[in-house]
């Protein structure tokens, strides 16, 4: 396939508008496209492109060269018919996910064809190096050096190979770190190494998280943290300007400098060294213990050879560290209810202390005590809570929409603290978070019931291994005072949690080409619902609606309660119920029923399958 060229990339550039400094450069590529005056193959071809104007670069910037009022562009090889690039159209924004891009990276799935090839990769990559330069306001001649990491997906090696051309073509240098986790690439713009390159000016994840094996992404990474939707929207725009200019130029030699980096071994000898330092220095401090680690197949194996057996702790019994992108045991996600049964056996069999499970990349972690009892959602928010507010006195937690009832009495009236609910998505918890801050409410704690953890003292990064880092901490630190002493410690920090005895997610599809929509979007549709159902339930005396609620319509009642949102980004109304009993869930979950009937372009199968049981 070929690549798309720094020809096509720049032509993108000049499309928009003018430079800052005045030089008059001259640019070769492999292939230019016809010139206007002729449609016949021609030699030396030139493109010149006048008076045009500075603010280009805050729509579009330069990767790598500043421009002048008159650019003069020149190809100096033979064009025929064969030479201009065939592309298809791509629609990049389809490929946003929130703060993340996403797309079908492998073929052969029924009804998902590929759109993130390795073509769309390149113009990504060169798009991203573009809206770095302009966000770090730099000289159009520096070099940026950019960090490349992926997990252990299928697709990965050729979406590598792809992102590091689109960001070398265009002048820039990269960072490979070959197989790596999420937090480690936000944390590779951190570091002060210059033996190892570091800071990286910014990092690129190739992951799609545990979505199946066809699937695949990126995430990208400044020393500001992960970037915001605004800004994917931002790259991908820049992206399919690049991409559609691909069609006029081929490919071309790279121009900046690829260097490996073995930077998981940085990034686990700190995660050590943050063990031993809550252990007075103790080299080992978990000596004697016996931790497995569930990898699920994905990037998290590091953390048995690079991060336990330093500090002492047995690990016979880890299961699925090797990485497969086909994922064939379970799929990596600590919320699928496989994969945490696989860690519960797991420490069951080898009769561990503490059970570790990771998602694909390493953002995501949920824990299981000796007794197999799981601390994950909010059990594991609830544990976080407590070792946060033994540090913080008094702290804010934000969570996402989904937690328990039970969990706020637990950080407000157990530990002392806030519970501050907000909405779903790891991305706007953590947000919300550094923005209590600046206003002046201490929050140390940002977590979404999903395993995302992130805390104010790393930079608000969701780091899955960090998360468990804090747990081996206050292990580390138990044992110094009594050597015998297991996972119990940690189980005993979440005692006094109230759980629900029915915990269900219900999906609701909006159909968007019923009749009901009346050529309305999705999104409408569903907030009409649930406005409905805010006034349906302010007439209901058994139900109350939350007094404060940023997402979707939260009602108490029965001795539990339900939450009706809308999604995201499909058309579709989750509905989470929480009750003490299944004849207290049915009776929240038929108000719910009630409430919606008139909406016939709503399928509540589900829901209807659920109270039926």
């Amino acid at each position: 396939m070929a690549a798309l060229s720094a020809k096509a990339i720049q032509n993108a550039f000049l499309a928009q508008d003018g430079p800052r400094t005045r030089h008059n450069t001259r640019y070769t590529c492999d292939f230019c496209t016809r010139n206007t005056r002729s449609m016949h193959s021609v030699q030396g071809c030139r493109l010149s492109l006048a008076d045009t104007s500075a603010k280009w670069l805050n729509t579009t910037s330069t990767a790598w060269i500043s421009f002048g009022k008159q650019a003069n562009i020149s190809c100096n090889a033979t064009q025929g018919a064969s030479d201009v690039l065939s592309i298809g159209k791509v629609d990049f924004l389809k490929l946003q996910n929130g703060s993340d891009i996403r797309g079908v990276a492998i073929a052969g799935v029924e009804g998902e064809p590929v759109n993130l090839t390795e073509l769309v990769a390149e113009a990504i990559a060169a798009a991203f190096a573009a809206w770095l330069l302009n966000k770090k306001k730099a000289d159009g001649l520096r070099r940026l050096r950019i960090s490349v990491g992926h997990d252990s997906r299928i697709s990965a090696h050729k979406l590598q190979n792809a992102v590091t051309h689109g960001i070398t073509a265009v002048g820039h240098d990269v960072l490979q770190f070959g197989l790596a986790s999420t937090p480690a690439m936000f944390n590779s713009t951190l570091t002060e190494d210059a033996i190892h390159h570091c800071p990286a000016d910014g990092g690129i994840m190739i992951t799609a998280s545990h979505l199946p094996y066809n699937r695949n992404g990126f995430k990208f990474f400044t020393s500001d943290g992960g970037l915001n939707k605004t800004d994917i929207k931002d790259i991908l725009e820049r992206a399919s300007r690049i991409y559609e200019e691909s069609a006029r130029c081929g490919k071309q030699e790279q121009t900046g400098v690829v260097t490996h980096v073995d930077y998981m071994s940085i990034y686990a000898s700190d995660l050590v060294q943050a063990v031993r330092k809550s252990a007075g220095n103790k080299e080992k401090p978990l000596e004697g213990l016996h931790i497995v680690v569930d990898a699920g197949n994905g990037a998290g194996g590091f953390f048995v050879d690079k991060v336990l057996k330093p500090l002492g702790a047995v690990t016979d019994g880890s299961q699925f560290l090797e990485p497969d992108g086909l994922f064939p045991n379970h799929i990596p996600n600590p919320e699928d209810k496989a994969a945490m049964e696989a860690i519960t056996q797991a420490v069951l069999n080898n009769k561990a202390d503490l059970g570790i499970i990771f998602d694909t990349d390493v953002d995501r972690s949920a824990a299981v005590d000796s007794s197999g009892r799981e601390l994950n959602r909010n059990r594991l928010i609830a544990l976080m809570s407590a070792i946060v507010l033994e540090e913080h006195p008094g702290t804010t937690v934000v969570t996402d929409s989904v937690t328990s009832d039970g969990l706020t009495v637990f950080i407000e009236k157990k530990l002392g603290g806030k519970h501050h609910r907000f909405k779903r998505g790891y991305k706007n918890v953590i947000d919300e978070a550094i923005r209590l801050n600046s206003t002046g409410e201490e929050s140390h704690l940002a977590m979404e019931t999903s395993g995302h953890g992130a805390l104010k003292e790393n930079h608000w990064l969701d780091d899955g291994a960090y998360m468990m880092v804090k747990l081996l901490n206050k292990l580390a630190g138990a044992r110094t005072l009594n050597p015998n002493i297991g996972s119990k410690v940690l189980t005993d920090l979440a005692e006094g949690l109230e759980e629900a005895a029915v915990t269900v997610e219900i999906r609701l599809k909006i159909d968007q080409n019923h009749a009901d929509l009346k050529g309305g979007s999705f999104r409408d549709y569903g907030e009409s619902i649930l406005k409905h159902l805010e006034s349906v339930i302010s007439k209901d005396p058994n139900l109350h609606k939350a007094p404060k609620n940023h997402e979707g319509v939260r009602v108490s009642g029965y001795g539990g309660w339900f939450l009706l949102r809308l999604s995201l980004h499909d058309p579709v109304l989750p509905l989470n119920i929480e009750a003490q009993s299944k004849g207290d869930a049915i009776k929240l979950g038929l108000a719910v029923l009630a409430a919606s009937s008139e909406f016939s372009a709503l399928d509540t199968t589900a829901l209807n399958t659920f109270l039926q049981q």
